[in-house]
């Protein structure tokens, strides 16, 4: 069994040597990224939480954790109650609660590599207000106790090809740095690692699902940039695949270089890149000058070459994901009701017989009757996983790194018959996503405006569901990249071409069942009349939903026609790539309502 209570008297004496008071883990490492590499899981190693949001905030004689409302019911499975309170990530913002817990005086610890400049400043100032202090400390107290750490892997990146790309790397930074003076920089702050993957037309190996070289940058306005990276990280022929203008360091030499930049305006993303960074180029006298990271706009809106790729590589994984159904379907008829992890794993291995495929784009969510209302569930964290149980639904989301792009894919699929209700609530998740696959928008649309057209079925009999709606999808990159998105919360990010995004509504009713419905879309022009550009969605994704769960009394005429349709589009493209039991579950799946 974890031994949570020795680590945090492990920790807590740390704390006594260097006189704080209270110190702080983030679920997250000096990359600031999604997925954490194994010897980076700092807060499950203090917590035992496994989910993917959180913080842990340790005092002298007692320790909180927060978690958003998708964590809610797994962070009271995985974490000590006994030990741990029990806190909401977003209602009761850690900085306020802390300013509250410390006695006068205080002295709060954190370590500036694990956390924006935003949240830095913005955390120092609550406990400024309260007469505490905030205290960095790069010498991070969890490195010290933990003596089991696991080894980090490190392996060669990979060089993505132009036909991949749609441009060079020479073109993209050349791109970037005419940003970059456009906006009066002698320099920019390229922190996160897929933007500087993106810009460098590589892509990691060393973190499941997620396909990025850990580094960071600094680019010039002339166009030339320096990498901070592990040199073992980096693969023969990286020299002529960048071209000229590009220089490597080790991370051991990054204070010292931007300590540099002394009188030279540095623009960086304090929403993005982590504290440390920047507080040295502060120390060094650069000029800081708050902008976003000029990569992920141009990351984000996806060129022609990428967009054909994000089609070509959702057509294959259609493929894999129609003969995962087929196959789930034979086997309840048969009476044989797999576990989640045999599930999982069989989707896996008919992902993994294309070449082009490298991987998942994160945990499959594979989710067995109540299991499937706990929206982020994993059954690798359970005691043992689930059974498909009939007369209930299973939920599948899931994904596939491929060299031309990144999928996500939810299906709800039927076990027996789910009964009426269940059929109810799926049609009307259902309709949301057909209400916002329909959307057509003028220019300047955020996701923000348009959230509620996935809700709006829900909300009219009281109901709604605690994640986003939709968020933006990497190309061969993360499985969620901003800065688009499509949430109630506020997102000043405008849906431009090229754009791809989910479109995921979805119900969860605790311990019965859960549904989602996702697609990916990509953002496009519209033909209209009048004077503004407008724009909609085309759907990448080309894989049926489950018929035997909507209940068609509950369709009008349009939402009848926009299934046939897809259905029907879905038939055309995938049909032919599949043969003999596989293409007649596809013929029956697809058949008009």
């Amino acid at each position: 069994m974890t031994d949570i209570a020795g680590r945090l008297d492990a920790v807590r004496a740390l704390m006594r040597e260097r006189d704080y008071d209270a110190f702080i883990v983030p679920l997250a490492d000096e990359y600031l990224g999604e997925y954490l590499p194994e010897h980076n899981e700092r807060l499950r190693w203090i917590s035992g939480f496994t989910g993917s949001a959180g913080m842990v905030v340790v005092l002298a004689d007692s320790a909180a954790i927060f978690v958003d409302g998708r964590y809610t019911v797994q962070v009271r499975n995985e974490v000590p109650t006994p030990l741990y309170e029990l806190h909401h990530l977003i209602e009761e913002p850690p900085a306020t609660w802390l300013a509250q817990r410390l006695s006068a005086g205080g002295r709060a610890a954190c370590d500036p590599r694990m956390h924006t400049l935003s949240w830095y400043r913005a955390t120092a100032r609550t406990l400024e207000a309260a007469g505490h202090a905030l205290v960095a400390d790069s010498d991070n107290l969890v490195d010290h106790c933990w003596t089991d750490r696991p080894a980090e892997h490190v392996a060669p990146a990979l060089l993505l090809a132009q036909r991949y790309t749609g441009l060079d790397s020479q073109d993209k930074r050349q791109q970037i740095a005419e940003r970059i003076a456009a906006e009066g920089g002698d320099a920019a702050l390229i922190f996160a690692s897929d933007s500087v993957s993106w810009l460098l037309n590589v892509r990691g190996t060393d973190i499941p699902c997620l396909p990025i070289l850990l580094s960071f940058a600094v680019l010039r306005a002339d166009a030339s940039v320096t990498v901070f990276v592990d040199p073992r990280r980096i693969p023969p022929g990286f020299d002529a695949h960048v071209g000229p203008g590009v220089t490597l360091y080790p991370e051991s030499a990054a204070e010292d270089f931007l300590m540099g930049f002394g009188g030279q305006r540095v623009l960086a993303d304090p929403d993005n890149a982590n504290a440390w960074t920047q507080l040295a180029l502060a120390a060094g006298g650069a000029q800081l000058v708050e902008r976003q990271d000029p990569v992920l706009l141009p990351k984000a809106c996806k060129n022609l070459v990428e967009v054909q790729g994000a089609r070509d590589a959702h057509l294959r994984d259609a493929v894999a994901e129609i003969r995962f159904l087929a196959w789930l379907d034979a086997e309840v008829a048969a009476g044989r009701l797999h576990d989640e992890a045999q599930l999982a794993d069989t989707l896996g291995e008919m992902r993994a017989a294309n070449d082009e495929y490298h991987g998942p784009s994160f945990s499959t969510i594979s989710a067995a009757a109540g299991n499937a209302a706990m929206c982020h569930y994993n059954h690798e964290n359970a005691a043992a996983p689930g059974r498909l149980q009939m007369n209930s639904v299973y939920l599948v989301d899931s994904g596939g790194q491929y060299s031309d792009g990144t999928t996500d894919i939810t299906r709800t699929v039927a076990i027996g018959d789910p009964g009426a209700e269940v059929r109810r609530m799926f049609t009307l998740v259902l309709k949301g996503h057909i209400a916002l696959d329909r959307a057509r928008f003028p220019a300047g649309t955020t996701g923000t405006h348009l959230d509620a057209l996935a809700r709006q079925y829900l909300w009219r009999y009281g109901y709604d569901f605690d994640h986003g709606t939709g968020h933006g999808v990497g190309a061969f990159l993360s499985v969620h990249e901003g800065p688009q998105r499509i949430a109630k919360a506020y997102n000043p990010a405008a849906l431009r071409p090229g754009m791809i995004v989910s479109n995921e509504p979805g119900y969860y009713r605790a311990g019965s069942f859960g549904i989602r419905c996702e697609n990916l879309v990509v953002v496009r022009e519209c033909e209209a009349e009048g004077e503004t550009p407008v724009y909609g969605f085309e759907a990448l994704t080309l894989v049926p939903f489950d018929r035997r769960l909507v209940d068609v009394e509950l369709l009008d005429d349009a939402e009848r026609a926009w299934i046939d349709d897809y259905h029907q589009r879905v038939a055309e493209r995938v049909g032919p790539l599949l043969e003999g039991a596989e293409r007649s579950w596809l013929e029956q799946a697809t058949a008009p309502l």
